[in-house]
């Protein structure tokens, strides 16, 4: 039985390696060889089939390779200080299958593996290993409505994949202000629920209803649901999404959250469920050029304590811009500047400077650096400091 695995095996290598160069025999036993001889019969068929019950797969994949000098405040003395680091990085490793499974051709089940090394900020916890964990696993239904489909499971969320793929396209040296830690921090990309999405040429939106704590936390309480949304008019009648080298187009978009009890709170003796409420503006311009956009969120405190704010209660702003060189507009010069003031806390705010170059349609390279600088007494005082990034995004 070994020596049968095995010889398949090496059957699939050659036919990947040599495909036709190479001729294999088998024999009755299964071994395959690459010579003839006698009880040796010629294997006709060299290929590998792929099975499935759908009618047709498809694969892509997408990663962030990294190198990063974090140089952090150089006050010994301060309560959060930190050594400075060095590492070499895999930030995400994403690999993702496309099922079509039913008549419209624009409908599918989508499963979105996503890779990324367990640690802490603080290196407690944890041993460092690669994990993986699922990111996006939904079945996506076109047309239920009106220039409306669904995503049903684990799904997108309203905002974060627009922005991505319309204004900040450097998702690989820095999440979205809505979810940078040293920013906003209200909110991930993905999680349990239903996202109806409505497109057309001037208009399109995204509202569902969600867990509310995200696609790696568990739900705070058993009732506590999420409502989520983005409104967007492409003033220009063009939508941006991952053309913004060839395109020109001008967006206007609205989003929040009203999610009841996201986190429990307790204070003394008393415990409380406090709901995340915010909502912003976000505008952005491009032209095959150049890119400008700029946005604005503000997050209410709901807590009914005395004396106690939610952490995620503030309000801040983010500017971020990239003009574009060369024949085909290969090469990228951006920047980026994130304000983000908690209530009764100091102003965080982060910096970004950098270029890319986009070697081919499937490599991207990226160096930057990134610079904090917090006010005293804000959330994030210990995060003060220079960083500096070398980045490969990889995407097939």
């Amino acid at each position: 039985m070994k020596k049968i695995v095995l010889s398949a095996l090496a059957a699939m290598t050659l036919g990947t390696v040599a495909a036709n160069a190479v001729d294999l025999y088998q024999d009755a036993n299964g071994q395959v060889f690459t010579s003839s001889a006698e009880g040796r019969t010629l294997v006709k068929d060299k290929s590998t089939s792929w099975y499935s019950h759908a009618d047709k797969l498809k694969f892509s994949a997408l990663t962030y390779l990294g190198y990063k000098y974090n140089e952090h405040k150089k006050d010994t003395t301060a309560v959060n200080y930190k050594d400075s680091t060095s590492q070499f990085e895999i930030r995400r490793a994403y690999f993702q299958v496309k099922a079509y499974l039913l008549e419209d051709p624009k409908s599918y089940y989508r499963v979105t593996f996503d890779m990324h090394q367990d640690t802490k900020a603080d290196g407690s916890g944890t041993d460092g290993d690669m994990v993986l964990r699922a990111k996006y696993a939904y079945l996506y239904l076109n047309d239920v409505l009106p220039f409306t489909g669904v995503e049903v499971g684990l799904v997108h969320r309203p905002w974060h994949d627009y922005e991505e793929h319309n204004a900040w396209y450097f998702r690989d040296i820095s999440k979205v202000l809505v979810e940078q830690k040293n920013g906003a921090d209200l909110s991930n990309s993905a999680d349990f629920g239903f996202n109806f999405k409505t497109k057309t040429q001037y208009i399109d939106t995204e509202i569902g209803i969600f867990n509310g704590e995200g696609y790696h936390s568990t739900q705070n309480t058993s009732l506590g649901m999420s409502l989520e949304w983005r409104a967007t008019a492409h003033l220009l009648g063009v939508s941006g999404k991952d053309k913004q080298n060839s395109k020109t187009y001008f967006d206007v978009s609205f989003f929040g959250q009203y999610n009841q009890e996201h986190k429990n709170v307790t204070v003394g003796s008393v415990t409380e469920n406090q709901d995340l409420i915010f909502g912003g503006l976000h505008t952005v311009y491009n032209q095959p050029e150049f890119l400008l956009s700029a946005q604005y969120i503000d997050s209410q405190d709901t807590s009914d304590i005395a004396n106690n704010v939610s952490k995620q209660a503030g309000s801040g702003y983010s500017m971020n811009g990239e003009y574009r060189l060369g024949s085909e507009k290969e090469y990228r010069l951006l920047a980026r500047y994130d304000s983000w003031t908690p209530k009764s806390r100091q102003e965080n705010r982060t910096g970004i400077a950098g270029i890319a170059w986009d070697q081919n349609r499937n490599v991207q390279w990226v160096a930057n650096i990134e610079l904090t600088r917090n006010k005293s007494g804000s959330s994030r005082e210990e995060f003060n400091g220079e960083a500096y990034m070398i980045t490969a995004q990889v995407e097939f």
